[in-house]
């Protein structure tokens, strides 16, 4: 069983956690090395603002130990909203037949990933619905060329479950990440939220993380949609998920998304089980707290102050500009998934990651050179990432400097370079930095530790 849920219900049956055992929780999570699920458990149910406000503080500190200042940015790409399942919730639900379909063909995907390029990604999440004909074939094209015609570093995908072949070739395309959100773990709730399709499936779905690991993924993401049900039961189960991948695989989870509900064309008219904006700051640090070797991912559907406040407490992804339809960056709007909350342009975000006082990065290193799955989580966990995050982190913000600044603020930017330098306390390390910005400086480009 990936994840007993009988568990995570009897762990949520207790009482609220008195003030000593959370310290004691908490001086455990110190040490960067993860919590079981009864500690994430009693986490999750406090409620007390005082005891939230020492946790919210210890995340913090837990995150920046492990991966320093920095907050990785990047962008969605749909390719199709083509969809035959019948999620309730989604705009590409296939009940939605007034509402019209669009599926990129290749150069069309090619013009989307070059106006991201241009305004400064280096990775793009490919997202697609589930449709026959737009399936493994289709998106390993698009992968292929957006590397063989933009530059692109790193494209992850966000696609349907698979199966294990499939999946092998997927990852044989150069795919980095493999995403696929479980929505619920509560089954009732899941199967009444997908009536029909493929998707109902909820074991083949729950099942394709171990798949793609099996398939030669060493990274894959999870995450749990939010609003659906109880926000502790499925919080809890994606720590649980993210437990037994390390136990099967050795790897954690490599990203885990904290998605909330928003409105969609012709989907839910409310949300069955709301997640208050202090709700989703606890699921973040708990999360943090929990996995300390995963990303901690937050979505344009959340507004832009409460991802700022987001990332004190353990966020260290944001996407940044996202169109949620396909064709959304250049032929402008059409039949989205869900509507975004936060409209903000890329250098506006970068602005206020740097206001925040974190560093911006656009790195793409680890996918690249192999640093994944067991690697990944031991050197994170042992507290060795941090220094290289910070470094590449660094070297991807110099290069933006070089490149796109037309598109954001010099004097902000240079700031936090300097700033970010002076925190790398490794002198070997600081001299080859050092270096490297040289080498950006003369011409040189993609550089990293």
């Amino acid at each position: 069983m990936v994840v007993d849920t009988r568990i995570i219900e009897s762990l949520l049956q207790g009482p609220q956690p008195s003030a000593g055992k959370v310290a004691r929780i908490l001086e455990k999570a110190g040490a960067c090395k993860g919590l079981g699920i009864e500690d994430s458990a009693a986490l999750i149910t406090i409620e007390a603002p005082d005891i939230l406000n020492a946790v919210f503080k210890k995340a913090g500190e837990v995150k920046e130990r492990v991966f320093g200042k920095r907050v990785v940015l990047f962008a969605p790409l749909y390719l199709s909203n083509h969809c035959t399942n019948g999620c309730v919730y989604c705009g590409f639900r296939s009940a939605n037949r007034e509402f019209p379909r669009k599926a990129l063909d290749v150069p069309q995907t090619i013009k989307e990933a070059r106006s991201l390029e241009e305004m400064g990604f280096k990775r793009v999440l490919l997202v697609t619905g589930e449709d026959p004909r737009y399936g493994l074939d289709y998106i390993i094209s698009c992968v292929r060329a957006i590397y063989e015609n933009t530059g692109i570093r790193i494209v992850h995908v966000n696609a349907p479950p698979m199966d294990t072949e499939s999946l092998k070739a997927l990852k044989g395309s150069g795919a980095g990440v493999y995403q696929a959100f479980q929505e619920t773990y509560h089954r009732p709730t899941y199967e009444k939220m997908h009536p029909w399709g493929m998707k109902k499936d909820y074991d083949f779905r729950i099942e394709v993380m171990d798949r793609a690991m099996s398939a030669g993924f060493g990274d894959v993401g999870i995450g749990p949609l939010l609003g659906l049900y109880d926000y502790r039961f499925d919080s809890l189960s994606a720590i649980a998920h993210s437990r037994h991948l390390y136990d099967e695989f050795g790897a954690h989870a490599h990203t885990i998304s904290i998605p909330r509900l928003r409105p969609a064309q012709a989907g839910l008219s409310e949300v069955p089980c709301p997640v208050s904006d202090e709700e989703l700051k606890k699921i973040v640090a708990v999360l943090r707290l929990s996995v300390p070797s995963a990303g901690v991912v937050v979505s344009t559907r959340e507004g832009a102050s409460l991802r700022n406040r987001l990332m004190h407490v353990g966020a260290t992804q944001l996407s940044a500009a996202s169109r949620t339809n396909p064709g959304g960056y250049t032929e402008g709007e059409g039949l989205e998934q869900f509507s975004t909350n936060d409209k903000r342009s890329l250098p506006e975000v970068i602005r206020s990651v740097i206001d925040e006082g974190y560093l911006p990065s656009l790195c793409t290193t680890c996918y690249r050179v192999g640093r994944v799955g067991h690697e990944f989580t031991e050197k994170t966990i042992a507290g060795e990432m941090g220094r290289l995050c910070q470094a590449n982190a660094i070297l991807t913000l110099k290069e933006y400097l070089l490149d796109h600044i037309k598109n954001g603020s010099r004097e902000a930017v240079e700031r936090s370079l300097e700033e970010g330098l002076k925190e790398v306390k490794d002198q070997a390390l600081k001299d080859a930095l050092i270096r490297k910005l040289k080498e950006l400086e003369e011409g040189g480009r993609d550089l990293f530790f």
